[in-house]
């Protein structure tokens, strides 16, 4: 099975928590960073909730990741 079809198969909207937990940034950083285009943008769940696309995340570490290397 390739990678791909994994993130696929596993795909998923995140909340805010997730993505804190997944990144290491809080609230204000997520925020800042969408707002100069520099990470995902967030998906509006409901009138209060929003969300992130768990591809669109996962794809975002690795990136960093390779910019380290």
């Amino acid at each position: 099975m390739s990678t791909e079809h994994i993130a696929t198969a596993e795909r998923r909207i995140l909340r805010r928590a997730e993505v804190e937990a997944k990144t290491g940034f809080k609230r204000a950083h997520i925020y800042n960073l969408m707002k100069e285009g520099k990470f995902p943008r967030a998906l509006r769940l409901g009138v209060r909730a929003v969300g992130w696309d768990s591809a669109e995340i996962d794809d975002w570490i690795s990136e960093r990741l390779k910019e380290r290397a």
